[in-house]
């Protein structure tokens, strides 16, 4: 049979590089390191070919090295990207077959060999004579012979040579080379044009087979390495070896060949990898995993871990402890070793007390103890929806320390998307947690070792890829975290950030403050969810309402005509006019009317500030001194708006000499001071003003007035907002006179608005202009296919349209994360063949996985969102779209300004009559894609010249007056005059729960003897007589009376069942049943017979007597008893 390289003997313009070729192919059998020397040999030889025939490529010096020559003068641009990188195999191998004691195995030989074909095969498609179409077989390399030996002895002296002489494969001093070289010079000129006519009338595309060989040696080979691994066949240890022989296989001859085992530090395989196809689904390999997995557990006593993978998925299965689950990648040998090890942990997480220093209340205990269990059994990721105030980040704290300290999980990521909340959040587990190691990423990445790392989303994902240990392998690798915890979960997030959860296997805590009806399906979707069915719930009312750990709010909503309506001309008075008139002249005229999205975004109106701070002012609650307003924060619209708001306020209220109202704004230098004072209870300044700076993250319990100056949409921020003033705060207006409410002034209708879209609009996602023009690109070229365009003019276009998407796709560097995930849709869509006849399935394939990870070099964005905005007039042209008019707007808009503001430029000046042009209205009497993509590559590159729009600031002072103005709190028992007994006694009750007999009642404080008489006497003899309560209530004792109407205080309720909860752990249904007996205490005072726990509401769905063991239900009775107890006086 003919070796693969046969046919360079019959082509004489090939000399220079074909003896190296063939020797490469021809000893392989003998010596796989000789072959990849000769392969290495035949590349630079090859490669220094080209230099001299093609005159696209500066001449090169007899000095320069084979990487010098790969990466510089356009070299890698005259092929496919894919085939130039594949390049560096042979680089790597021959390298280090000559430098390094490594045995280079046939497999890398022979793909070093396959390359080196190709590379030839693509040189003789561009500059051979009588091309024809070769693929390559590894058949076809012949076997060892004993005429091999002098071949071999060649190459023996080239490694030797080459020891001494670092990287001088090839001898640049070798006369018959210079010979040969100085040949092809001659030929320059010959081969430019044949080069040209070869690539015309040639097809050439480079399809690498991706068998399942080659899928191991491009794709998880590369994954390994990349991951610290070393490739060794006898090492047996902290190595990786393949095709590696098992014994027990169900078939005839019992044996079988992993395709990797990875080798631990004690000497045993703790994974296998099973390698299919990249054709093939990643998960066909699981049932070889498994059969080799027994085998090896069968040999060595241990089971190791299971990876199945195509190279593009990759499936983790740990089949003694979980199922198999998707995964970004192989992970490396210290994640193995630590999922090995936590199998061995028996130690429930039920068994691991919940430290009440870091969790207390009720429903955190109940949040904490759900999540953790719901770990343990598997389930990977948990939802809390917790109102703003109740402990978020507690809650998550304790959920951490319990999974830690069962050693079910290891190292924890919290991730918040602002640096101050990221602090916050570490500070905060710096008090809760003790003896843990915690770093803040964005502060030092020298502690990035530490057991919980605290990080932005956008620092995260950049340190994936930046941060690497010391042989270049990624710091961060899949399995590093345990759990990461998500800080207010929401869609955007997911959206935008998603390549983070993808990366790393790790359990998700979601953090949200969003009331559950109102979250968006994704993120319910996104945590594996059903709709509007979290993993717990703890919302404001119920904080509010039942267990008064927040503050409600008494709501002033007010507007005026001008932040309703703007500003009209015609409803000024005469003198308004005249101001009017000198402050909004444009070219020579005054609009009539200016909309109400200007008012505080550039228009600022006195009067219209004025009122709101006056309304703060007179209306707000004052702090205790009486004297003026409490704690407030006023949310502006802009930075321009605060500091107006500020400045009117130092004007109505000069006595406090500026200190009273400040800043709070990114950009302010004091800002942080200013909010740092804030904080201070009784010292100024008492109003603070800000954007975007105070919306989450800050407590200030003091705080008892909220200004919204500001439209809020997104449902998220408008919650965090409202929970500026919900914390309680004891004392606050002196001993005992704690924190009631706080007043919510509403200037912009927001709770109309989310009375109406109770799930707010959340701002679009941005798309890069980069990726918003490679999305038009990839449109086009789909429309384009239509019958109406099959013209060459129009296929021009197309053509062009595809090289510039396919150059995209082959620039999306493999080594960010993000790329590594979409590798699948990388490798597709990067072959030219893909878009010959685009499929609508395909299209939205390339938008949806490959538009985001689209980089350009190109600096000039204006000429780029021109790209953007032409391409949309094309598409609206081909597919009848509405936004044809729109668009049109955008560019003759464009045009005019050139015109008129920048027609002195040199660039300008010369393209003037096609600006003129454009602008007429001939120009869009035909509208047609060919007229369009000429004025798009004509006008591109001018569009930088167009100044940047700043809109002109103005402030006024026109009377404003209030439109609407309603306020409320929530409903609370008001006192009436009852005619009835019942009515006096339920009156009275309500009215003097704080009286020392009903208040130990409604606290579940036993009462005295003397409570019991004074009782006696309210109700026989104040009330009405001893019959009247007789006849109404028969023999009910008067304290089991009071809690029946009073009902029972819910914190109450729960501390008394708080130490059984600490003690014994309850789990999840006995937490479920423990909360029904606290809403029944609650709602009726107290249990009147235990043997009502076995009856209904109780039954439902776990009894009693099944969920509890008996030593747990004598003392949950002894809990019942005591309260009704407490009650009576024995």
């Amino acid at each position: 049979m003919e070796m693969n390289f046969a046919f360079l003997e019959k082509k004489q313009e090939y000399e220079l590089f074909s003896g190296a070729c063939i020797d490469a192919e021809r000893i392989l059998e003998s010596s796989p390191v000789m072959s990849a020397v000769a392969s290495r040999k035949a590349l630079e030889l090859c490669v220094k070919w080209i230099y001299s025939i093609d005159s696209a490529l500066e001449p090169i010096g007899n000095r320069e090295g084979l990487q010098s020559l790969l990466h510089n003068n356009g070299f890698p641009s005259l092929m496919d990207i894919t085939l130039w990188r594949r390049l560096q195999h042979i680089v790597r191998n021959g390298n280090e077959s000559v430098h390094t004691s490594k045995r280079l195995t046939r497999d890398n030989a022979v793909l070093s060999l396959n390359i080196l074909f190709d590379f030839v095969e693509w040189v003789d498609y561009c500059y051979g004579r009588d091309y024809v179409e070769r693929v390559f077989d590894e058949k076809k390399i012949p076997d060892a012979t004993t005429d091999m030996n002098v071949v071999q002895e060649e190459y023996r002296q080239v490694i030797k040579d080459v020891q001494k002489n670092a990287d001088k494969i090839v001898n640049e001093k070798d006369k018959e080379i210079e010979r040969l070289l100085a040949l092809n010079k001659e030929l320059r000129n010959e081969m430019k044009v044949q080069k040209a006519r070869n690539i015309k009338n040639r097809e050439y595309v480079y399809e690498p087979d991706l068998s399942e060989w080659t899928t191991r040696k491009r794709y998880i080979d590369a994954d390994l390495e990349a991951n610290g691994y070393v490739f060794d066949q006898d090492k047996k240890r902290n190595c990786v070896e393949v095709e590696y022989p098992v014994v027990g296989m169900p078939n005839q001859t019992g044996r079988g060949y992993v395709d990797y085992v990875i080798w631990g530090d004690t000497g045993k395989i703790i994974a296998v990898v099973e390698a299919k196809k990249a054709s093939e689904s990643g998960d066909k390999g699981r049932n070889q995993g498994k059969l080799y997995a027994d085998c090896i557990q069968n040999m060595q006593g241990k089971r190791p871990i299971i990876f199945y993978t195509n190279g593009f998925e990759t499936y983790l299965w740990d089949d003694a402890n979980s199922a198999p689950r998707l995964v970004s990648g192989i992970f490396p040998q210290k994640d193995i070793n630590a999922m090995i090890e936590r199998r061995c942990i028996k130690k429930s997480v039920n068994s691991i007390q919940i430290d009440k220093q870091i969790t207390d209340r009720w429903y955190q205990l109940r949040a904490v103890t759900k999540c953790c269990e719901n770990y343990e059994k598997g389930i990977r990721k948990c939802l809390l929806v917790m109102a703003t105030g109740t402990g978020k980040t507690r809650t998550a704290a304790s959920i951490v320390d319990v999974m830690t300290r069962s050693e079910l999980m290891g190292k924890v990521l919290f991730l918040a998307d602002r640096k101050e909340l990221v602090k916050q959040a570490k500070d905060a587990f710096y008090k809760y947690i003790e003896n843990t190691t915690m770093c803040n990423l964005l502060l030092n990445k020298d502690e990035r070792n530490a057991k919980i790392i605290f990080s932005t989303y956008q620092t995260m994902l950049h340190a994936i890829d930046t941060i690497k240990n010391a042989d270049g392998s990624r710091f961060f690798s899949p399995g590093h975290f345990s759990l990461i915890v998500i800080d207010e979960a929401h869609r955007s997030i997911f959206n935008k950030y998603k390549a983070i959860f993808q990366y790393f296997d790790a359990c998700l805590l979601g953090l949200t403050a969003t009331p559950k009806n109102t979250i968006h399906q994704s993120t319910y979707t996104f945590f594996d969810m059903k709709n509007n069915i979290p993993t717990d719930v703890y919302e404001y009312e119920e904080a509010v309402e039942k267990d008064h750990v927040l503050v409600p709010f008494y709501l002033i909503e007010t507007s005026t005509q001008i932040s309703d309506d703007g500003i009209t001309y015609a409803d000024l008075d005469e003198e308004e006019r005249e101001a009017y008139e000198a402050e909004f002249v444009e070219d020579g005229g005054v609009p009539e009317h200016i909309p109400p999205e200007r008012i505080n975004k550039y228009i600022f109106n006195v009067d219209t500030v004025d009122r709101m701070i006056s309304d703060l002012m007179n209306n707000g609650i004052r702090h205790k001194n009486g004297n003026h307003v409490g704690k407030t924060i006023i949310f502006a619209q802009n930075k321009l708006h605060a500091k107006f708001i500020v400045d009117r306020f130092n004007e109505l209220y000069p006595q406090y000499k500026g200190n009273f109202c400040k800043l709070v704004v990114c950009d302010e230098p004091y800002a942080g001071q200013n909010l740092k004072d804030f904080k201070k209870a009784d010292d100024y300044p008492f109003i603070t003003v800000t954007v975007d700076m105070l919306e989450t993250g800050i407590d200030v319990p003091e705080i008892t007035n909220l200004v919204f100056a500001k439209k809020v949409y997104s449902r998220i921020k408008f919650e965090q907002m409202l929970g500026r003033g919900t914390r309680l705060c004891e004392n606050l207006f002196g001993e005992g006179e704690d924190k009631k409410e706080f007043v919510v002034f509403d200037y912009m209708r927001n709770f109309q608005f989310f009375d109406e879209h109770p799930k707010g609009r959340e701002a679009g996602e941005v798309v890069a202009p980069v990726a918003a023009r490679f999305i038009r690109m990839v449109q086009m070229i789909k429309c384009l296919q239509d019958a109406n365009y099959v013209d060459v003019k129009y296929q021009n276009i197309r053509e062009n349209l595809i090289d510039h998407v396919v150059d995209d796709v082959k620039a999306m560097g493999t080594e960010r994360v993000e790329v590594r995930l979409e590798l699948r849709y990388v490798e597709r869509y990067k072959e030219r063949k893909q878009y010959e006849c685009l499929e609508e399935i395909h299209k939205e394939e390339i938008i949806d996985h490959l538009a985001k990870l689209v980089v350009s070099d190109e600096k000039d964005e204006a000429a780029i969102s021109f790209d953007v905005l032409m391409y949309g007039l094309m598409l609206s042209v081909m597919t009848g779209g509405k936004n044809l008019g729109r668009l049109k707007r955008y560019v003759v808009g464009n045009a005019n300004i050139l015109l008129k503001e920048c027609a002195t430029i040199p660039d300008i000046k010369v393209r003037i009559s096609e600006l003129k042009e454009l602008v007429s209205d001939h120009y869009w009497d035909v509208q047609d894609v060919l007229k369009f993509e000429e004025t798009r590559k004509s006008l591109r590159e001018i569009m930088k010249y167009i100044p940047a729009k700043k809109e002109k600031l103005h402030y006024s002072n026109f009377k404003d007056i209030v439109v609407f103005r309603e306020e409320g709190r929530l409903t609370s028992l008001s006192a009436s005059d009852f005619e009835d007994y019942r009515a006096k006694v339920n009156e009275y009750v309500e009215a003097h729960k704080t009286t020392p007999a009903i208040n130990k009642l409604l606290h579940n404080e036993p009462i005295s003897v003397e409570d019991y008489n004074e009782l006696e006497r309210i109700f026989t003899v104040e009330l009405g007589t001893a019959e009247d309560y007789e006849m109404n209530y028969q023999d009910t004792p008067f304290g089991l009376l009071i809690r029946k109407i009073a009902k029972m205080d819910r914190t109450a309720a729960y501390a008394a069942f708080s130490t059984f909860i600490l003690e014994e752990r309850p789990n999840t249904e006995q937490l479920h049943f423990i909360e029904q007996v606290v809403d029944y205490v609650v709602e009726n005072g107290y249990i009147n017979n235990v043997l009502d726990l076995m009856k209904t509401p109780f039954d439902r769905p776990y009894k009693f007597s099944l969920i509890f063991t008996y030593e747990e239900q004598v003392k949950f009775v002894k809990i019942i008893n005591n309260i009704k107890n407490n009650a009576l006086v024995t």
